[in-house]
């Protein structure tokens, strides 16, 4: 089994208004680079392979924790589509059923025009089977989401059996075949006062 400690990047000015960026490369926010100098990754890690979505959020984060990102693709946020720059409240208040039904599809959830966690969970497969070395992935919300239903079972119809806090990372235990197994949530990122 193969250790990956995964980590969601600091906030951005559109996570602090509360809207939806996808793909949408927004850099983090000065409350989100103050956050990030207050982290220390856990010990041991300090000195492991990095691997980042390529949006600048991502990469920038990985950088303010100290570590050498490599830039990996398969770990770019899900593609929202058209509701991209958006809220969920917005588009939960919309008149009709569209949104509730949409979300009641769990794993094949899809923006128009975006992308399914399914098909997160598809991409991010050859990346988990050839993962050889303990590997920090520096990534985002929808991705990890999509990897912790892969390793819990969870179907996404529902709440996540246990919820994943922001500014801590997430152990996964990966086998040799890339499939992910959860082996610790919610790891403190906070350095000590």
């Amino acid at each position: 089994m193969t250790a990956l400690l995964v980590i969601r990047h600091a906030p951005t000015d559109w996570n602090e208004s509360g809207l939806i960026q996808g793909r949408t490369d927004r850099p983090l926010s000065e409350a989100g680079r103050e956050e990030l100098r207050r982290m220390r990754l856990p010990a041991g890690w300090e000195d492991a392979l990095c691997l980042a979505s390529p949006l600048r959020r991502a990469m920038e984060t990985a950088e303010l924790l100290g570590l050498a990102p490599v830039a990996e693709p398969r770990l770019v946020e899900m593609d929202w589509g058209a509701w991209e720059g958006r809220s969920l409240a917005e588009l939960r208040a919309a008149p009709g059923p569209e949104m509730a039904r949409n979300e009641a599809r769990g794993l094949d959830f899809r923006p128009p025009g975006g992308e399914s966690p399914r098909e997160v969970q598809e991409r991010l497969r050859p990346l988990l089977e050839r993962l050889s070395v303990p590997t920090i992935a520096v990534t985002h919300k929808g991705v990890l989401r999509a990897l912790y239903a892969m390793a819990a079972g969870w179907l996404m119809t529902e709440k996540p059996p246990q919820k994943l806090l922001n500014g801590h990372a997430h152990l996964f235990a990966v086998k040799p075949d890339g499939t992910p197994e959860v082996d610790r949530l919610n790891i403190l990122l906070k350095a000590p006062p």
